[in-house]
C-alpha cells in the first residue's frame, strides 16, 4: 500500500480522497494555488505546497509543478480526483516515467477511451450496445457522407472524437445540412482539441443518461457497482442524479452491466470508471467511458456501501479486486443534488464570502463539501460548492428526505442554486421518474 499520496486536486473532492486516505493510515500531501491556500483538505493534510498562480493551467493543470511536488515531498502516488489532469494521458504517462504511481488506469486506456472512436471500436467488440453510427471518422468525401447519412436516418449529430463535457457537437435536421455541419464541427474540434477528427451518430430524439459504475483491478477481475440516472442536465451539465435509475427492465440492466464488466477486462482496465449511455425505447446506447472516479459516485456509495475511493487506491497500489459481483447489493435508492455558486435564475457565478454555513443532517444526509463559516468562494474555478446526497429504503422515501434536507441546508452571503434544486425534487413529472436529458431546460424556457 502507498505510504503517502499527492492530492491533484481541490474543493470537495479533495477533501474526499484526503479522508479516505486518513482512514486508510496513508499521509496526504495538498496542492492548492494561491487563492486555495485556506482550503479545508489544505488546511487538513500532513503536508502541502503551493503550485502556482490561481489560473488553473498555472497551478492545477501545470504537470511540472505537481510533479516537482510529489519529488520534493517523497510522495509516491497521485490521485487526480475529477477535472483537471483526471483524464489527460499525458500527465498519467509523465508520472510513471518519473517514478510515480498514477491513481487511474494506464495511459494507453486513457487515450483510447478518451478517442470516441476508438472506445466505440473497442466496446463494439465487447459487445457493448453503441449509437447506430459511421463506424469510425467521417471521410473527406462529402458523397460517401451523405451515404452514411442516408443510411443511418436523420436526425444525425457530428461529434468531435476529441470532444468532451457536451462541446464538439452539431445536430443535423436535414440532408442538405450535412456537408457544411461536418466542415463547421471538424473546424471548431481543430480549434478546440487540436484534432479535426470528427464521426456520425445517430441523433436519439429523447433519451435518458444512464451510467455504470464498475470497478476493475487490471488483473482480469471487474465489478458493477449499478447504475446511475444523469438524466437533469442543462447545457450538458448534470444537476441532479440518482441511483439505481428507475424504471428499467430487470433484463435489459442486466445485459448492459455484463457487457460493461467484459469491457473492462478486454481492455485492461484498472481503477473505478463509469460507462455512459444514453437510453431509450428499452435500449441502451453508449456515448462514452469517464477514466476517472465521477462527482456522482456518492449516490452509488450510498445504495451498495462501497467506498469507491479506497478501492480505487487499493487496486492500484497493485492488489486484487476485494469485491466479488455476488458481493455487490443493492440497497434502496439515493439522491445527489449539486449546489453551485450561481444564480438560481441567470445561472452566473456568484463568487464571495460565506458568512455562515450550515448542513442538514439527519438519517441517510450526507454532504460533500469543502465550505465553511467565513470561507471565500473564487472566480476561477467550477462553481460547484457542496453536493447533497440522501439515502433511503425506497425512491419515494428517499426523495422526501432530499426535500427536508434541502429546506435545511443554509449557505449565507453568495447566491446558490438551492431554490433550483428544492424546485426539482418537488416537481411531478420528475418524482414519477424516468424524465428525458432535454426535461430540465425545457423546464428553464432555455
Amino acid at each position: 500500500m502507498f505510504d503517502k499520496i499527492l492530492i491533484a486536486n481541490r474543493g470537495e473532492i479533495a477533501l474526499r480522497i484526503l479522508r479516505a486516505c486518513k482512514e486508510m493510515g496513508i499521509a496526504t500531501v495538498a496542492v492548492h494555488s494561491l487563492v486555495d491556500r485556506n482550503l479545508k483538505h489544505v488546511r487538513l493534510a500532513d503536508e502541502s505546497v503551493c503550485i502556482g498562480p490561481n489560473p488553473s493551467p498555472q497551478s492545477y493543470l501545470n504537470v511540472p509543478a505537481l510533479i516537482s511536488a510529489m519529488e520534493i515531498t517523497d510522495a509516491v502516488a497521485v490521485h487526480p480526483g475529477y477535472g483537471f489532469l483526471a483524464e489527460n494521458a499525458d500527465f498519467a504517462e509523465q508520472v510513471q516515467k518519473s517514478g510515480f504511481t498514477f491513481i487511474g488506469p494506464d495511459p494507453d486506456v486513457i487515450r483510447l477511451m478518451g478517442d470516441k472512436v476508438s472506445a466505440i471500436a473497442a466496446m463494439k467488440k465487447a459487445g457493448v450496445p453503441t449509437v447506430p453510427g459511421s463506424d469510425g471518422p467521417l471521410p473527406d468525401n462529402s458523397e460517401r457522407c451523405m451515404e452514411i447519412g442516408r443510411s443511418i436516418g436523420y436526425p444525425v449529430i457530428i461529434k468531435a472524437a476529441a470532444g468532451g463535457g457536451g462541446r464538439g457537437m452539431r445536430v443535423v435536421e436535414k440532408e442538405e445540412e450535412l456537408v457544411n455541419a461536418i466542415a463547421v464541427t471538424k473546424s471548431e474540434a481543430q480549434a478546440a482539441f487540436g484534432d479535426g477528427t470528427v464521426y456520425m451518430e445517430k441523433f436519439l430524439q429523447n433519451p435518458r443518461h444512464v451510467e455504470i459504475q464498475v470497478m476493475a483491478d487490471g488483473q482480469g477481475n471487474a465489478v458493477h457497482l449499478g447504475d446511475r440516472d444523469c438524466s437533469l442536465q442543462r447545457r450538458h451539465q448534470k444537476v441532479l442524479e440518482e441511483a439505481p435509475a428507475p424504471g428499467i427492465p430487470d433484463e435489459v440492466r442486466e445485459q448492459v452491466h455484463e457487457s460493461c464488466v467484459q469491457a473492462c477486462i478486454d481492455i485492461g482496465y484498472r481503477g473505478a470508471g463509469t460507462f455512459e449511455f444514453l437510453y431509450e425505447n428499452e435500449r441502451f446506447y453508449f456515448i462514452e467511458m469517464n477514466t476517472r472516479i465521477q462527482v456522482e459516485h456518492p449516490v452509488t456509495e450510498m445504495v451498495t456501501g462501497v467506498d469507491l475511493i479506497k478501492e480505487q487506491i487499493r487496486v492500484c497500489a497493485g492488489e486484487k479486486l476485494s469485491l466479488k459481483q455476488e458481493d455487490i447489493v443493492i440497497n434502496g435508492h439515493a439522491f445527489e443534488c449539486r449546489i453551485n455558486a450561481e444564480d438560481p435564475q441567470t445561472f452566473f457565478p456568484s463568487p464571495g464570502k460565506v458568512n455562515n454555513f450550515h448542513m442538514p443532517g439527519g438519517l441517510g444526509v450526507r454532504v460533500d463539501s469543502h465550505l465553511y463559516s467565513g470561507y471565500s468562494v473564487p472566480p476561477n474555478y467550477d462553481s460547484m460548492i457542496a453536493k447533497l446526497i440522501t439515502h433511503a429504503e425506497d425512491r419515494e422515501t428517499a426523495l422526501a428526505r432530499m426535500r427536508v434536507a434541502l429546506s435545511e441546508l443554509v449557505v449565507d452571503g453568495i447566491k446558490t442554486n438551492i431554490p433550483l434544486q428544492e424546485e426539482l425534487v418537488r416537481d411531478e413529472n420528475f418524482a414519477k421518474g424516468g424524465v428525458n436529458i432535454h426535461y430540465l431546460e425545457k423546464k428553464l424556457g432555455l
